[in-house]
C-alpha cells in the first residue's frame, strides 16, 4: 500500500503552508498525487438570517461584500498553492498519470468546507492537515472533525512546529480496539518507512483485556517491522497527556491512534481522549475513526 491520491485543504495560511509540505515529501516516495483543494463559501450562506427592517439593497450590499472576501480568500490560496509548486518544481496537474513524479492539482469547489472534504477525502488515501490553533474558526475544527469522522480515511494533522518529514521514529498508541487496528493498517506506508517504532498501551482504572501490544508487535514483525512494546501506568492524569508527554520524552515525530466518538458533536462538546489529542498534540498525529 502507498498513498498515491493526497488530499489538503487550502486557505492560504501557514498551516496550509506546512501541510503542503509535509504531503509533498509522504508524495516523493509514491509518486504520489496531491490535491490542494479550496472551497469557496457560499455568498448567500454567509449572510446571515436578517430581521424585518433590512432592505433588499442592504441584503445585496452584505452578499457583495461577502462574494468579494470569498474571492479574495481563492486568490490567496492558489497563489499559494503556485508559488508552492514553483518552489518545489512540481508539475500542476489534473492527469497524474502522464507524468513521472509526485504532482499536485488545484481543487475549487464551494460550499462548506467540511461538507466537501468529507465528500473528497472518502476518494483519497491520506488527508493532511493543520492542527486547529486556539484562534482558529470554529469551521476549522469541524473540517478536521469531518476528514476524521466521516471519511474512513487516515488523517495527519500537523501541530504549528512541524518538520515537513514525518515517520522516522512513530509511536503507536495501542488499546486493542478496532479504531486502533484501523490506524496501524492506514499508517503501514509510513510504519514501514520508519527507522523507530514504538507500540504504547496506557493502564487506567477502565483499562479491558484484548488483544495487547506484543501481538501487534508480532504482527508488524510480519511485515519487516522491529517494534519495541512500551505500557504506561496514567495514574489519573489524562491518557491524551500521558500519550503525548511520552512522544516528547522519547523524541517521537509521529503518533498513530485510533480516533473515538460516538457523535461529532458530542465528541466537540464532552472531549475525550481523541479531542485533548487534537487539541495539545505537540507533534504530527495520524488518526483514523
Amino acid at each position: 500500500m502507498s498513498y498515491k491520491v493526497i488530499l489538503s485543504p487550502i486557505d492560504g495560511g501557514e498551516a496550509c503552508r506546512r501541510a503542503l509540505g509535509s504531503a509533498y515529501e509522504i508524495a516523493k516516495t509514491s509518486a504520489g498525487h496531491i490535491q490542494a483543494l479550496h472551497v469557496k463559501t457560499d455568498s448567500k450562506e454567509a449572510v446571515p438570517l436578517l430581521g424585518e427592517g433590512m432592505s433588499g439593497s442592504m441584503i445585496e450590499e452584505m452578499i457583495d461584500l461577502a462574494d468579494r472576501d470569498a474571492n479574495e480568500r481563492a486568490r490567496t490560496a492558489k497563489a499559494m498553492v503556485d508559488e508552492f509548486a514553483a518552489e518545489n518544481n512540481i508539475p500542476i496537474t489534473d492527469d497524474p498519470a502522464s507524468v513521472t513524479g509526485p504532482t499536485l492539482a488545484w481543487i475549487l469547489e464551494e460550499g462548506r468546507e467540511d461538507e466537501r472534504i468529507a465528500g473528497r477525502g472518502r476518494v483519497s488515501d491520506l488527508i493532511v492537515m493543520g492542527q486547529p490553533s486556539d484562534d482558529a474558526s470554529h469551521s476549522s475544527l469541524l473540517t478536521l472533525h469531518a476528514a476524521i469522522f466521516e471519511t474512513g480515511r487516515p488523517v495527519l494533522m500537523l501541530p504549528e512546529n512541524a518538520a515537513d518529514v514525518v515517520g522516522k521514529n512513530v509511536v503507536i498508541a495501542w488499546n486493542g480496539a478496532s479504531e486502533a487496528a484501523g490506524a496501524v493498517a492506514g499508517g503501514m506506508p509510513l510504519i514501514t518507512g520508519a527507522d523507530k517504532v514504538t507500540i504504547v498501551t496506557v493502564d487506567t482504572e477502565k483499562s479491558v483485556g484484548g488483544v495487547g501490544g506484543e501481538a501487534l508487535a508480532d504482527y508488524l514483525g510480519c511485515h519487516g517491522v522491529t517494534a519495541e512494546c512500551r505500557a504506561i501506568d496514567a495514574e489519573r492524569a489524562p491518557v491524551g497527556e500521558v500519550i503525548t508527554n511520552f512522544c516528547s520524552e522519547i523524541g517521537s515525530d509521529l503518533l498513530i491512534m485510533g480516533a473515538f466518538t460516538h457523535s461529532r458533536l458530542i465528541q466537540v462538546i464532552l472531549g475525550g481522549v481523541t479531542r485533548n489529542i487534537i487539541a495539545n498534540a505537540n507533534v504530527p498525529v495520524l488518526m483514523i475513526h
